[in-house]
């Protein structure tokens, strides 16, 4: 077998072979330089690199000077592909499983290869880095003591706003992946759905037109309202703050104040945007109060 290298800014490494199992292992969302050298020993120590995109991957071993086998798996081809990687675990093997970016199975195909691993008694080990959820709220500037991550929103309005409703009393910053074209319309919806709350939009991180936008909801949205932007897309939520607190009563108090001015759908919004509640629901209630 030929010797297992690889290439760091001009010096070459030697890398072990990998010990047999299946190895998660995480690469940069942007910047190569975030690469570990965990990483790169693995990458270049297994007998096979499992790749959601082999050309992707294919570029980035070749920065490093490493050969290797390389498999594609994808949402598309998974299930054909998980038997002959599992065949290569049972015969002692070691493969490599690596995303587009970042760390594999954050909204990426994998969670069945490992589940399928685990429970044949393959090892399975994790070479953590980069992730760009993580990476966005370390700079969001919004709280990072509980966050849910809840991937791509549905891509048509009507589901949604269902999904984002479902979402709003949830007591976390929410972390969302979102693509360029649909950025805009997303943050209004969350703006209608979640009313005020502070989020952040953060774009391309770790890259050279990296970008962290903060704000209200209401003006995020405005502010990607026109044009399409470009790049990598991680859109934050600030937690709801004073709804959290409120009982009904209280409830029911401003949403009869707001009625005594407004209609119906107007007085829920404008405590929605006050309180962080769900619109929806403060609705069906003015209705009930109003009745």
């Amino acid at each position: 077998m030929p010797e297992r290298t690889f290439v760091v800014e001009g010096a070459r490494f030697t890398a072990p072979a990998a010990a047999p199992g299946l190895h998660i292992v995480a690469t940069p969302i942007g910047n190569l330089g975030d690469i570990t050298l965990r990483a790169l020993r693995t990458l270049a120590g297994v007998d096979a690199v499992a790749a959601e995109d082999t050309r992707h991957t294919g570029r980035l071993l070749a920065h490093f000077e490493i050969e290797a086998h390389l498999l594609r798996y994808d949402e598309h081809g998974a299930a054909a592909q998980r038997p002959k990687i599992l065949a290569r675990l049972e015969a002692g093997g070691s493969v490599a499983l690596v995303s587009d970016a970042g760390t594999p199975l954050i909204s990426d195909p994998g969670y069945r290869l490992v589940g399928e691993a685990r429970d044949a008694g393959h090892a399975v080990h994790v070479v953590p880095g980069p992730s760009a959820p993580v990476a966005a709220l370390s700079v969001s500037g919004l709280p990072t003591d509980a966050f849910l991550f809840a991937g791509f929103l549905p891509p048509k309005q009507g589901a949604r706003r269902t999904r984002i409703g479902e979402l709003a009393a949830v007591p976390a910053t929410l972390v969302f992946f979102e693509a360029p074209h649909r950025l805009g319309e997303t943050l209004a919806d969350l703006a209608a759905e979640l009313g005020a709350r502070h989020g952040a939009v953060a774009r391309e991180l770790t890259k050279r037109f990296e970008t962290v936008e903060r704000g209200t909801l209401d003006a995020l949205a405005a502010q990607f309202a026109q044009g399409e932007v470009k790049g990598e897309i991680v859109i934050l939520v600030g937690p709801p703050g004073r709804a959290a607190a409120m009982d009904e009563g209280e409830v029911d108090a401003l949403l009869a104040a707001a009625l005594a001015r407004l209609p119906a759908s107007a007085a829920a919004a404008d405590v929605a945007k006050a309180t962080g509640l769900n619109r929806r629901d403060l609705y069906r209630r003015a209705l009930e109060l109003k009745g």
